[in-house]
């Protein structure tokens, strides 16, 4: 399913660009065939080719300033570089294909042995400031690691092009100009593992450390589309697609894929580069040697390794992990409906830039605060991260001790310079004093960020199906210890721990919850209050106390249940009013087996209601319908708008829940419709005076 243009139809390709040279470089020293000796190159060499390069011709004193701020980044290299261990032939990579790739023994494994996924523990993330060390920086491989050689390896661009080519390594780093500038990497499933907590995603356990940043360099995309020619619109050419190397699982001889729009591949100031280099040297073999894109402010998944083809398309890409991976689908849905209603392929759902985010590194999980004389003299200092996508700086990061009731501003230590077109492509850091005192007295501590175009983080976890981008409030615990005889502390709690490590104030809660589950007196309140013989009302408990459903007035919900080892779905209205928190009541009137002679199995969705004992669970899918009441009389039916000055309404059975749904509603819509109250159904008489003392306390007319 990899992205494929069939080159019959474009100009044959040729092995180097014969016109459109611009600039004149200095070819750099090739490294050697061998990755293990070339991995160790001489530093000192890559730097002088930098050097070459710092003096491209150009007039622009934002260019030239630009690449001056390499040695101020460099200086972060070497620093942050200064303490770090060797990497080494991990013993847990001896059985699979990536036993030659040295790695360092810290990082945390979020797939086990292979493939390599894996983060840097917070700590130490953070102990080594802005820039990442390379043994340190999140690695997303789907597959085994393809093994390179510098001299061998080219790069394809085709498709919609006047002018075909494909590259050697060579030409690329001699016949272009090269950028070097820091960015910040976000794995789109950065913090996922609170999402698994919550309900399992088709995702793995990311922490809250699958960020990193290091220094890159490259050559920029929008220059090499340049000298290709690439046609217009209106010539068909939309998009621009780049495959990597390596066989994946994802179909017959798949690779990885993705694409972005042609404008933004074009765009100079989004800053999207080929790049050959991280942190001063050539890139390692999990960060995609010899060559990779890089796309600022983006998601990770945009950023193919191992580049072997840039293609211009009129199409999206067709990659298999292009439409299964990196989308953010609506919370209602599962596996089973994103495959058979076709989810992957809505154009909407897609991610590319990064949202804001940010995340409290200090205290640490577990971390124990003393509480005496010495530590309340000062103030305990709270730090953290925090990152925006696309090219938005963090304005602000607030701190709150008391859930939101109020917030203290921090202090942010912004060590990236802009762009030239004012664009911030890196994590910022925060921090904030706060008295020993008060941190004793909350019970958590929550950290939200704001951008320039003043997005925030929302307050609740958003879950959906691939746990994607998850990023609310960063939220740690606080609880009294003893860490000393006669002595109390605070302990601090962070929301998880990556992969399979276990801890965490949100995996206890998950035990807490697999414990009530088997304990049905103690799940949330589900009750069903008698009403006659055969209508009955259930309440049903939402996830959350604090959640309202939110369902418009005439919208209904599916109620899903397997039964008899078959999906069973019926359409439901609530009958609880549309700003109930905590629950949802439904009235549903149970047709039993063998008691009318046209139906004796009776109904299984309502005879399974009635069987549900306290602390069941039961799924919902909605909203749905195609009438939707707006208020003062005006209505959206099947999704255009509708106006009534009165409103008859006919009620049978127990469809007089879609209109015991309205009288609520009424009084608070002034200038719409005359309502009169109808008599209850006969098979509704065991909640009929209820009904009915509701309806007249609701429904009038309304001037």
């Amino acid at each position: 399913m990899a992205t494929s243009v069939d080159n019959r139809h474009y100009p044959s390709l040729t092995s180097a660009m014969n016109a459109g040279v611009v600039r004149s470089f200095k070819p750099p020293p090739v490294p050697s065939r061998s990755f293990d000796s070339h991995r160790h190159q001489n530093v000192q060499t890559v730097v002088r080719e930098n050097e070459n390069t710092d003096g491209y011709d150009s007039s622009d004193d934002e260019d030239e300033s630009h690449n001056r701020n390499v040695s101020y980044y460099m200086t972060m290299v070497h620093k942050s570089n200064s303490d770090l261990e060797p990497s080494i032939l991990d013993s847990r990579d001896e059985s699979t294909a990536d036993n030659w790739i040295h790695r360092n023994s810290s990082m945390v494994r979020l797939t086990g042995k292979h493939p390599f996924n894996a983060e840097a523990p917070l700590p130490r993330l953070m102990h080594h400031g802005f820039i990442t060390p390379v043994p340190l920086h999140y690695v997303r491989n789907h597959g085994p690691v393809p093994k390179a050689d510098w001299s061998e390896w080219t790069i394809e661009v085709t498709g919609l092009v006047k002018r075909p080519v494909i590259l050697t390594m060579e030409q690329l780093i001699s016949e272009f100009p090269s950028r070097e500038f820091p960015v910040t990497l976000v794995c789109a499933g950065n913090r996922r593992k609170e999402q698994n907590m919550v309900k399992q995603t088709i995702g793995f356990n990311w922490g809250s450390a699958g960020v990193s940043t290091s220094l890159w360099k490259g050559v920029p995309l929008s220059e090499i589309l340049r000298r290709c020619g690439v046609y217009s619109r209106r010539g068909g050419a939309l998009n621009v697609c780049f495959e990597g190397a390596e066989d994946l699982p994802g179909g017959v001889g798949s690779k990885y894929g993705t694409s972005i729009k042609k404008e933004m591949a074009m765009d100079p100031a989004r800053d999207i580069i080929l790049a050959y280099m991280q942190n001063g040297e050539l890139l390692t073999p999990d960060h995609g040697f010899p060559v990779r894109i890089i796309v600022p402010g983006f998601i990770g998944g945009r950023m193919v390794k191992w580049l072997k083809r840039i293609i211009v398309t009129p199409q999206e890409s067709d990659s298999y992990y292009h439409y299964k991976d990196n989308r953010v689908l609506p919370s209602l849905v599962d596996a089973e409906l994103a495959n058979a209603e076709a989810w992957w392929y809505k154009p909407e759902y897609i991610i590319n830039e990064l949202n804001i985010n940010s995340v409290i590194t200090t205290p640490g999980h577990e971390e124990i605060l003393p509480i005496n004389a010495f530590t309340t003299q000062k103030p305990y200092t709270l730090r953290g991260y925090a990152y925006s996508g696309g090219g938005k700086k963090v304005t602000r990061v607030e701190v709150t001790l008391d859930g939101g009731e109020t917030w203290s501003v921090c202090e942010l230590d912004h060590q990236e310079k802009p762009n030239k077109y004012g664009k911030f492509w890196c994590w910022c850091f925060w921090s904030l004093d706060v008295e020993v005192l008060d941190l004793l007295s909350a019970k958590d501590v929550a950290v939200r960020a704001w951008d320039e175009s003043f997005n925030t983080q929302p307050d609740k976890l958003i879950w959906n199906l691939m746990g994607m981008m998850n990023n609310c409030w960063f939220r740690i615990r606080t609880n009294v210890c003893k860490p000393h005889r006669g002595e109390i502390g605070i302990v601090f709690e962070h929301p998880t721990r990556p992969g399979n490590q276990s801890g965490g104030w949100m995996a206890k809660e998950r035990q807490l919850e697999i414990s009530s589950e088997s304990n049905p007196t103690l799940k949330k309140s589900v009750s069903s209050p008698f009403m006659n013989t055969s209508s009955k009302m259930f309440r049903f408990a939402l996830p959350s106390e604090d959640q309202q459903l939110g369902l418009p007035v005439g919208k209904h919900i599916f109620l899903c249940a397997n039964i008899n080892d078959k999906l069973c779905l019926r359409a439901y209205t609530p009958t609880s009013t549309v700003d109930a928190v905590g629950h949802i009541d439904l009235v549903v009137k149970v047709y039993f087996k063998d008691v009318h002679p046209r139906f004796p199995n009776g109904g299984l969705m309502s005879q399974h209601l009635d069987s549900l004992s306290i602390g069941a669970v039961l799924d919902i899918k909605g909203p749905l319908g195609h009438i939707e009441y707006k208020g003062k009389g005006n209505f959206m039916v099947n999704g255009k708008p509708k106006f009534a000055k009165k409103l008859a309404m006919l009620a049978g059975g127990t469809g007089i829940t879609p209109i015991y749904q309205k009288p609520p509603r009424s009084g608070s819509l002034a200038g719409a419709a005359e309502l009169k109250k109808l008599p209850p159904p006969r098979n509704f008489i065991g909640d009929a005076r209820a009904m009915g003392a509701s309806a007249s306390r609701n429904t009038q007319t309304l001037n």
